[in-house]
């Protein structure tokens, strides 16, 4: 498991951390608030931040002296090696996504076919991109981090957000590959088995990609082609049709019933289960009894 100098850095400056979760693939995710606080950051990976409230008092040290410009939805990106000073005069609320150069060459070679012959990421301050606004608050904002069910929206938000930044502020200025076409037969009803056989456990995308021997660019939209949804909906999906027959047709109690369906804690099994149903799984369980 990567350890991510940034992390490190904010933790040392007392900043406060609210959340974390490292993907599979290596990729930490980390929620901070931060204030009154002076840092400098200087690392050997990326870090890309978000500001999700607040910020409007954050300052970023330049050649020609200070300069703010912060705010909600405001990004910025510090690539590896890049020297970075901040003060934090008031409130802010960020998230962070920290990864490193092998983890993005990786990506860029699994998407592409091909590498780069440079791959240097463009230093963003306080700036404006409704694509990093959009996978930031609809995927990594609305869900809880700690529960393994979410790891697959979790992974397919960060390789996307990884994507568009090799896109759109590196020398990679390749169009994305284009996909014709969903997944061959055998290989969609290998990963559905493969699906319903895991539905305990916190499936990301590159361990469906890498069982239909894909990478994860073309696996996610092979899927929704052939699918008709993204594979985290469609595994969400496969967990309460699991829950529904465990509910109907045994006696065990919820909170095995979670973990069977791939949920750490019944409570988060039963929000999740009223947001479908519209009812709580024992009110579910009794109705159809």
């Amino acid at each position: 498991m990567s350890r991510y100098q940034t992390f490190d850095i904010l933790q040392r400056a007392n900043a406060q951390l609210r959340d974390t979760v490292h993907l599979n693939s290596g990729i930490q995710l980390a929620a901070w608030f931060n204030r009154g606080v002076r840092v400098t950051n200087l690392s050997d990976h990326h870090t890309l931040s978000l500001y999700i409230a607040d910020g409007y008092d954050t300052w970023h040290k330049t050649s020609h002296g200070w300069r703010n410009g912060g705010g909600p939805d405001r990004f910025c990106l510090m690539p590896a090696g890049t020297e970075s000073t901040w003060d934090v005069r008031a409130d802010l609320s960020f998230v962070h996504l920290y990864c490193t150069e092998i983890q993005l060459r990786q990506l860029a070679e699994q998407t592409w076919d091909r590498s780069p012959a440079q791959l240097n990421l463009d230093q963003q301050v306080f700036a404006d991109d409704d694509r990093i606004t959009q996978l930031y608050r609809h995927f990594l904002l609305s869900c809880d981090w700690q529960q393994p069910a979410n790891q697959l929206m979790l992974s397919s938000a960060s390789t996307l957000l990884l994507t568009h930044l090799l896109r759109q502020y590196s020398e990679v200025q390749w169009q994305l590959p284009q996909v014709r076409g969903g997944l061959a037969p055998a290989v969609q009803r290998r990963i559905i088995e493969f699906i319903d056989a895991q539905l305990d456990q916190p499936l990301t995308l590159a361990v469906l990609a890498q069982e239909a021997a894909l990478s994860e660019f073309h696996f996610a939209r092979m899927f929704r082609y052939a699918m008709g949804e993204a594979p985290h909906q469609f595994v969400m999906r496969r967990r309460m049709l699991r829950a529904q027959q465990l509910l109907v047709q045994s006696q065990l109690p919820l909170t095995e019933i979670a973990l069977r369906c791939g949920f750490y804690s019944a409570s988060h099994f039963s929000n999740r289960f009223r947001q479908v149903h519209g009812v709580s799984p024992s009110v579910y369980r009794k109705g159809v009894g």
